[in-house]
């Protein structure tokens, strides 16, 4: 390599990842101001875990995270399933448009549409009573679905289709040759679809924020508030741990992926 592209290759692991580094250097700080450096302590980590309003909110974006990205993640699948395997039939251009609308939809709208329709379904029908978690659910299964249909949508089309009709011609029926033949085949990009709604949905600010009611803050709309003013250690200490759980996540994914193409 020469000198231009070292130069280049470690600017850009600077761009990316310096303000990473210097976000856990100060989540150390013993200094009541995160801005400024007051010598070493773990003192913020203790008291995270002591912050009950902390603690709760990350349990909301949790279950909302797990929730909406196991309904995304079903609704995706079946989505994927009537593009590839059904062919064109009416309507298969408006639903594909739509289907892939909330990925080119600022957040904002997306959060004030779904917003009104809670208010109008509220006023109709009674349902859903209120704003909380199960109206933040269903929001970010909304546009979390469209995510996961990208990622399944390429891995089902480019499937080797003699397997499924090997199956079919020894006498399995189309729910047994999907269960035991196209699941397992398509089951990495089940998976990926399924983690990248949950990061979607527990990173979520915007639309969480128009959709959520009393009782029912998630963890970056409590962060949000607190950095208003300034950045909190406690905030810098939790922003490191989300980092160690993620970077953890991704070295064991690495680890398996290696094992299994060595094997």
């Amino acid at each position: 390599m020469s000198r231009f592209l070292k130069f280049s290759l470690w600017l850009g692991f600077a761009f990316l990842y310096l303000p990473i580094f210097v976000l856990i250097a100060y989540s150390f700080n013993a200094s009541r101001r995160g801005s400024i450096w007051g010598g070493f302590s773990t003192h913020w980590y203790v008291e995270l875990f002591k912050d009950e309003q902390i603690l709760k909110a990350a349990w909301i974006s949790i279950q909302i995270a797990v929730y909406s990205a196991t309904g995304a993640t079903v609704l995706g699948l079946l989505a994927a399933v009537a593009m590839v395997r059904f062919g064109k039939f009416r309507g298969r251009t408006l639903f594909s448009g739509m289907m892939s609308a909330p990925l080119v939809m600022p957040e904002v709208i997306t959060g004030i549409s779904l917003l009104l329709l809670f208010i109008s379904a509220e006023q109709l029908i009674g349902w859903p009573a209120g704003r909380g978690m199960l109206t933040i659910t269903i929001a970010h299964i909304t546009f979390c679905t469209a995510f996961v249909l990208v990622v399944l949508q390429p891995r089902m089309a480019s499937m080797d289709r003699s397997l499924e009709e090997a199956s079919r011609d020894l006498g399995a029926g189309p729910v047994t040759t999907f269960v035991l033949i196209t699941l397992p085949v398509i089951a990495p990009a089940i998976i990926s679809g399924w983690l990248l709604a949950f990061i979607l949905s527990f990173d979520d600010l915007v639309i969480a924020s128009f959709t959520a009611g009393p009782g029912s803050t998630t963890l970056p709309m409590l962060i949000f508030s607190k950095v208003k003013i300034a950045v909190s250690p406690d905030v810098n200490a939790l922003a490191t741990l989300i980092i160690l759980v993620a970077a953890l996540g991704l070295a064991l994914a690495m680890f398996f992926t290696r094992r299994r193409s060595d094997s």
